[in-house]
């Protein structure tokens, strides 16, 4: 028995809140970098300035999802969680645009990620427990679309408040721009509803009416010691780290190198105590749980995991770079109090619109290309074309020509936002989609970190004061994502249909 086939609305309501949480991500991602610039940071310190979004990525959403799991309340397991992040990523927004000092922008930045992530993590399991195979290309793609649209709104929100509402987009230097406040009200406003729309709107199976569906079994407590898989190279990652230390000290590196190195000192601390509590039989916690299934993932997982991480290498460089990259490559104005700097900081706003304009678009015709050559040829045609339109901008003086480029970023965005969720999701038990969802999530969240740590000293050593080289670098990682992505196996389609 599978899970009744959901028609249009239900797939809408199931997905809706995306629409909220994505308007508060886009906001973040088109004009952090234009704040810290605001408030004094330099170029080559935008990277470790922005290292709140992975490194709450990483903790949070495996806790999440791990948690979430063994929810089971009168909202639901899921439903609580979007809940609780919303009424969080809210006040983060309205509060980000008075941050009058870099520490605090930068503090309110880590509060932000942790809470959208707090929201978002348990979406990508939602569909999974709702949907059945037939329907999962189609849910994901839903969440693609709103995904876009929602970052349209928040990209064009300051341009659109600059241009028809007269507010300013200047302001004296180490004050934000009064269009930038105007947005992150808004944002924060949108967020809440969009969220609580799905929230009051859908109604999460029982864990009895998942069990007569088939494929799932109830999580009553912590796994037996003998059910653990240990992981076994706690002691080489705890190694590594040190490594990364000795070297960035007797070499003079950039700190934020010791940050890649606690890492993985951590990491493998963390693998340590979790294989000698296991050896005494202590209880079982959920980081022995969690370390467990990340070992057990399956060989779909871990290739998918590749892919992942190739293309959001790419995609991070953008987000940190496009601001910097746009304002002085295509306007000529790297003077952060400037006008035409100002306009090419609104021009990426429209830039980011628009790729995710063509992600919204496009994600309505995904289901139909992957049901004729596959999901995972799907996935490595649209990758292609997001490295077409990175190496774009190097070749390109017109901002206005952007746009062309954009489709191509548009045409990955909503592949990487789609294809490996419904590829992953008939690859894994149906209990544990949360916990599951949350550690794939580690796949997007490392390449963030290392171009966190690494980018900074990659730009100023390489390319000092010419940031549009970047693009290169996000061209070929988003290449190599389509290269791996070739290697997944042939996935059948099932019909995705959207009505009863």
């Amino acid at each position: 028995m599978d899970k009744p086939k959901l028609g249009f609305w239900q797939l809408w309501n199931i997905s809706f809140g995306f629409f909220g949480i994505q308007i508060g991500f886009a906001l973040q991602g088109a004009n952090v970098s234009r704040i810290f610039q605001t408030l004094g940071a330099s170029i080559d310190d935008l990277p470790i300035l922005w290292i709140a979004g992975p490194v709450t990525g990483l903790l949070v959403q495996p806790v999440v999802g791990y948690l979430s799991d063994r929810t089971w309340t009168r909202l639901g397991r899921r439903r609580p969680y979007f809940l609780a992040g919303a009424i969080l990523s809210t006040v983060a927004l309205f509060w980000f645009p008075h941050a009058g000092m870099l520490w605090m922008a930068a503090g309110l930045l880590w509060l932000l990620d942790a809470s959208i992530n707090i929201s978002m993590e348990p979406f990508r399991a939602f569909v999974g427990d709702m949907l059945g195979r037939a329907q999962r290309t189609a849910g994901y793609a839903f969440q693609t679309v709103f995904i876009g649209a929602g970052a349209v709104v928040a990209s064009v929100a300051p341009i659109v408040i600059t241009q028809y509402l007269g507010v300013a987009n200047t302001a004296p230097e180490g004050v934000i721009p009064p269009s930038v406040r105007y947005a992150f009200y808004a944002g924060g406003a949108a967020l809440f509803l969009a969220v609580l729309w799905t929230v009051v709107s859908t109604r999460e199976y029982s864990p009895d009416e998942l069990e007569r569906q088939g494929g799932y079994q109830r999580i009553s407590g912590p796994v037996g010691h003998d059910d653990l898989t240990v992981p076994k190279g706690g002691v080489w990652w705890l190694l590594a780290g040190v490594l990364v230390f000795g070297l960035v000290a007797w070499f003079d590196l950039d700190n934020p190198l010791y940050i890649l190195g606690g890492g993985l000192a951590a990491f493998g601390l963390a693998q340590i105590v979790s294989a000698a509590r296991v050896r005494r039989r202590a209880r079982v916690g959920a980081l022995s749980e969690i370390l467990s299934d990340l070992h057990s993932m399956s060989p779909v997982m871990k290739r998918l995991a590749l892919v992942q991480f190739f293309s959001w290498f790419a995609l991070f460089i953008m987000w940190i770079y496009a601001t910097p990259v746009v304002t002085q490559h295509q306007f000529g104005a790297p003077d952060p109090t400037s006008q035409a700097y100002n306009d090419g900081a609104d021009w990426v706003g429209v830039l980011f619109a628009v790729y995710n304009g063509v992600a919204a678009l496009y994600a309505f015709v995904l289901p139909w290309i992957a049901a004729r050559i596959g999901r995972p040829a799907t996935h490595m045609v649209n990758l292609a074309a997001g490295a077409a339109g990175y190496l774009s901008f190097l070749f390109i003086s017109d901002p206005e020509l952007l746009i062309v480029s954009m489709i191509g970023v548009g045409i990955a965005w909503a592949s990487i936002l789609t294809m490996p969720y419904a590829i992953l999701c008939d690859a894994l038990p149906q209990n544990k989609l949360g916990i599951y969802m949350g550690l794939f999530n580690i796949f997007i969240v490392l390449p963030q970190l290392l171009v966190s740590t690494v980018m900074g000293s990659v730009s100023s050593t390489f390319f000092p004061g010419a940031p549009v080289w970047s693009m290169s670098i996000a061209a070929a990682f988003m290449l190599a994502a389509a290269v791996v992505a070739a290697g997944l196996p042939r996935q059948t389609e099932p019909h995705d249909g959207v009505s009863a």
